[in-house]
């Protein structure tokens, strides 16, 4: 990121225009102190502010910031998108433009379904739960963050003049779209913890065990208990699977189940759309589709907006699609 910021400063002072280049901490950007994975406390502001002032352009590296004892902080994944919407939240800017290698926001990744289709707009609502699901146009963080401040967000591609997604808080068309978007999330694990007590506080001290480490789980599924104890299923990412088997592993008879098993050969599969909050018979339209192309579903979850379901991997692609042109989103 500072080298690129620095050769793209060079650049544009050869073309005879005013500019500065800057780094996280330069501009006052405080993060906490997880070096992994920092999250943005504040930005200062003043220098972007004094510099643009002055006019000039002013170029800043995405990704990392300061800590509380001064040491540099890189923001994990999604960090130069969400440093992008910081720094326009910290500068009241009316739109915060998010350049990438694709033309928008498309109702499903166009690398699997050809037939998706570019949106024009997206509620903030819709983008985070696609983004948190698996399209990996924007990080939810940059999304989550636009929200919260209001923050205008375009997304265009860095490769042409196309006019981009532009995603906000209201979307006129959403009341005539029953659902926006399909994504798929191939980086999901379940893991089942079998014969855990039926008791208060079981599942409590199950997911803080997990929470402890930093282990985010999402679809929860729990069995009804019988002779006194139950069981629980959940997904998590991949990359987590490990860790959080060895951990439940470890804490087996503080927790007090009988076994943990997994499943790696699943992927998450999900519609999301603003429309479903005033339209009955999403979910049944949806899971009659995957009957008809013989696709089993192993877990369910909602929210207002969205539905997402387990399936088989071997089955992922082809639900997507068939999903896709149930709802015919090749005409949105």
């Amino acid at each position: 990121e500072m080298i690129s910021m620095s050769l793209l400063a060079m650049a544009i002072q050869k073309l005879g225009f005013p500019v500065v280049s800057l780094t996280g901490w330069q501009i006052g950007l405080e993060t906490n102190s997880n070096y992994s994975d920092a999250r943005i406390k504040r930005i200062a502001g003043e220098r972007l502010k004094a510099e643009l002032d002055n006019g000039r352009i002013v170029i800043v590296a995405g990704f990392q910031g300061i800590n509380q004892m001064g040491d540099v902080a890189p923001l994990g994944r999604g960090g130069s998108d969400t440093t992008a919407v910081a720094i326009a939240a910290t500068l009241g800017a009316d739109l915060c433009q998010i350049y990438t290698d694709v033309d928008g926001v498309y109702t499903a990744d166009p690398r699997i379904v050809k037939d998706a289709k570019k949106l024009d707009a997206i509620t903030y609502d819709e983008m985070l739960d696609l983004a948190t699901l698996g399209a990996g146009v924007l990080h939810n963080r940059s999304v989550e963050m636009a929200k919260k401040y209001g923050v205008p967000l375009v997304v265009r591609s860095s490769l042409n003049e196309s006019e981009g997604t532009v995603v906000k808080e209201v979307v006129k068309k959403m009341e005539r779209m029953l659902i926006s978007g399909v994504a798929l999330d191939k980086d999901a694990d379940r893991i089942s913890v079998i014969g855990i007590k039926d008791a208060p506080g079981s599942a409590f001290k199950l997911f803080n065990t997990l929470a402890k480490k930093n282990i985010n789980v999402d679809i929860i599924i729990q069995s009804v208990g019988r002779e006194g104890t139950k069981d629980i299923s959940f997904t998590v990412a991949h990359d987590n699977l490990k860790e959080a088997i060895e951990l439940l592993e470890e804490y087996q008879e503080v927790l007090g189940f009988e076994r943990v098993d997994y499943n790696c050969e699943v992927a998450k599969l999900s519609i999301v759309g603003a429309g479903m909050m005033s339209n009955p018979g999403v979910a049944a339209k949806m899971f009659e589709c995957l009957y008809n192309e013989n696709v089993n579903i192993n877990m369910i979850a909602t929210s207002e907006i969205r539905i997402t379901v387990l399936v088989n991997s071997e089955d992922a692609v082809r639900a997507m699609n068939a999903v896709h042109d149930a709802f015919g989103l090749a005409e949105a």
